[in-house]
């Protein structure tokens, strides 16, 4: 089964059960959307959140709530396959650009990732975009591996 597979109308997991961050370190809230080529989700910037100083979240983190939501998609699709989902890296990002400098806190994020190419080998890139309360202030391509074996990949012992 795969994500595309899911029957209309299937409840989207919550985000601890797809996603490896946990804690102070999970910034995404909810799921809104999951499919065979995109997610969107949700977060609330709340003052008691890492990072978050007097301005609120500062935008360069906008590079990690686009990380956790392809960490989100790809454990969806893990799950939607019967498996567990896995443990991915975050490589880096080509023209990470941000209008803002912070997200105030209480304001509402929806992040969204579209699929642009995954490769048999674990690579993936995604574009991404931000949106604060609605408004779309930062876009980036993201590139992200995910190894088969992410233990072994760690021990360098995955080529």
């Amino acid at each position: 089964m795969t994500v595309s597979d899911l029957p209309s109308g299937t409840p989207l997991p919550p985000v601890s059960e797809v996603v490896p961050h946990a804690g102070a370190m999970r910034l995404i809230d909810e799921l809104v959307h999951a499919d065979a080529e995109q997610c969107v989700a949700r977060a609330t910037v709340r003052a008691t959140q890492l990072f978050v100083d007097d301005a609120g979240m500062p935008g360069w983190t906008g590079i990690e709530y686009m990380a956790q939501t392809i960490a989100a998609w790809a454990g969806v699709r893990d799950r939607a396959a019967g498996r567990k989902p896995g443990l991915g890296f975050l490589l880096g990002s080509r023209r990470y650009a941000c209008d803002v400098a912070a997200f105030p806190v209480g304001s509402v994020l929806t992040i969204r990732t579209q699929v642009e190419l995954i490769g048999d080998n674990g690579l993936g890139m995604f574009a991404c975009t931000l949106a604060l309360d609605g408004r779309e202030v930062a876009r980036a391509n993201v590139s992200v591996f995910q190894p088969a074996d992410a233990q072994a990949f760690l021990q360098g012992q995955q080529a």
